[in-house]
């Protein structure tokens, strides 16, 4: 073995949202798998198209454009779902995660990982590992453990939702107990 210092790398996925490219850590990637039909669920999250059918088993699928307010995916031939293993609460979730396309296996120097960017106060960036470089484009690395909260990945879990038939119901509700107290 040489003197010289043995150079970290982390192993990342890389694959297209938009005009972007974002990765995920390697390790965290169970497979890659072409576009299939997703069945919706009713009152889960918008950002939940629905779930898809892995070998028998249920796996709950993820618009990542949608989940960071861009717009609503449009499938082509290179549209794929990443099936993703996500820690929460010390539990593990499998995931499926949209993306306009795959893009390739990317060894990156941990020296050339530059810190999330700090966006004001308001903005959580927290979602954000680290920013890499590759030829003259920024790879936004996630942290998918972080980019879904407790609370987010339990409605999706759930299968719970306060969408629109939600306040459809308590709006009902309201006005059910107004028309109980004019009653009365």
């Amino acid at each position: 073995m040489s003197g010289g210092a043995v150079s970290e790398t982390t192993q990342c996925l890389t694959f297209i949202l938009g005009e972007e490219i974002y990765s995920l850590e390697i390790a965290r990637v169970r497979e890659v798998l072409d576009y299939t039909i997703i069945t919706r669920v009713p009152r889960t999250p918008g950002y939940m198209p629905g779930v898809i059918n892995l070998r028998g088993g249920v796996v709950p699928v993820v618009d990542l454009r949608l989940k960071f307010g861009m717009p609503a995916i449009d499938v082509s031939v290179n549209t794929c779902v990443i099936i993703v293993e996500a820690r929460v609460d010390g539990d593990l979730i499998i995931l499926g995660l949209l993306a306009d396309s795959v893009q390739e296996v990317l060894d990156l120097d941990r020296e050339s990982i530059k810190p999330a960017p700090r966006i004001g106060t308001k903005l959580d960036t927290g979602f954000i590992r680290g920013m890499g470089r590759q030829n003259e484009r920024f790879i936004i690395i996630l942290d998918i453990d972080k980019v879904f909260s407790t609370e987010a990945l339990a409605l999706v879990q759930a299968g719970q939702h306060d969408g629109p038939e939600d306040h459809e119901k308590k709006r009902f509700n309201r006005l059910q107990g107004e028309q109980e107290c004019s009653k009365t």
